[in-house]
């Protein structure tokens, strides 16, 4: 089902699932790299979590805005998913850019978010974006899946974050991509998030 995000940004999203009770918002990679809801990686976890009972919600980013505009994209769609579309438990996920949006995104609005996972997070997005730090002050559940080949994004700094923490780290034998392992990350995220959501 095609959404259009509240918000004052022209955001697009797709809905997959049956509008239950629980809905992870999935945030792109870089929209200027062609990062779009129609990643593989976004619509493998989107199909884990639908087969779970858990639907997805799967932004486009409004017109690019240096990553603060992205981010409040993400605010605004878990806000959609709350009061427009009546979900009661709300996740988040994002994939390499997106994961750094999830995790900044997570800190706005920590009391609507029950869960976040990112795969190959970016570390930050500008100087003033620091995913590092938004893990940090994060309380709820947090997983971080990365490739050990992964040499396009600094996602080291956040897994350490994590675990200082208490955070779930997953190293999978992969590059910042994962070639043809689209099903393997999606075996690790959806059943984080589908238990996490409860």
């Amino acid at each position: 089902m095609e959404v259009l995000v509240h918000g004052g940004r022209d955001v697009r999203a797709t809905l997959d699932g049956d509008v239950g009770d629980a809905c992870v918002v999935a945030c792109p990679p870089h929209p200027q790299h062609r990062g779009s809801r129609s990643d593989e990686r976004l619509r493998a976890v989107s199909r884990a979590l639908v087969d779970a009972g858990v639907d997805c919600l799967r932004i486009d980013y409004g017109p690019w805005a240096e990553g603060v505009g992205e981010v409040t994209d993400a605010i605004n769609a878990v806000s959609h998913a709350h009061d427009e579309l009546g979900y009661g438990r709300v996740g988040l996920f994002g994939y390499s850019f997106g994961g750094a949006v999830s995790l900044l995104a997570a800190t706005e609005c920590a009391a609507d978010v029950r869960a976040v996972s990112v795969v190959a997070p970016a570390d930050r997005l500008s100087s003033e974006l620091d995913a590092v730090a938004a893990v940090k002050t994060l309380s709820i559940p947090l997983q971080v899946v990365a490739g050990r080949r992964d040499t396009t994004v600094e996602w080291e700094r956040v897994a350490a974050a994590a675990r200082e923490r208490g955070g779930d780290v997953v190293e999978l034998p992969a590059d910042h991509f994962f070639v043809g392992q689209a099903g393997t990350v999606a075996d690790r995220v959806g059943p984080f998030l589908v238990d996490a959501l409860g």
